[in-house]
């Protein structure tokens, strides 16, 4: 089951001097939050669908189905802005902040995930 969590509202950034660029006005009054640790991307010809939802076992393979909380279906030109937007997004972070690395096996202490064992000190 997804967790619903609030989302500030940020007061909107101005907009640069460029006189080609427009400003859109977004109402996220009605937005709806959710956390996920897992996604599913499918699709039609015409469609790309994206189900979101909770991975109670992010290990492994998990013995419970996934329960899909969310799903997302959009054109692909939409698909398309959106992986630019947080490809864009996903550069900013690791510029400030470090590489963001995907493989949890590399992410994880030796030792730590293994009962019985002590993490090894370095």
């Amino acid at each position: 089951m997804a967790k619903d969590i609030e989302i500030e509202d940020l007061k909107p950034q101005a907009a640069p001097a460029d006189p080609q660029r427009q400003q859109v006005t977004v109402d996220a009054s009605k937005a709806h939050a959710a956390y996920t640790n897992f996604c599913r991307v499918t699709g039609t010809p015409e469609e790309l669908i994206i189900d979101f939802g909770l991975n109670a076992q992010p290990m492994g393979v998990p013995t419970e189905p996934i329960e899909i909380s969310e799903r997302i279906v959009m054109n692909y030109f939409t698909a398309k802005r959106m992986m630019g937007a947080l490809q864009m997004s996903l550069q900013r972070h690791e510029a400030a902040f470090g590489v963001l690395e995907t493989d949890v096996q590399k992410r994880v202490m030796p030792g730590i995930m293994r009962p019985g064992t002590a993490p090894t000190q370095r």
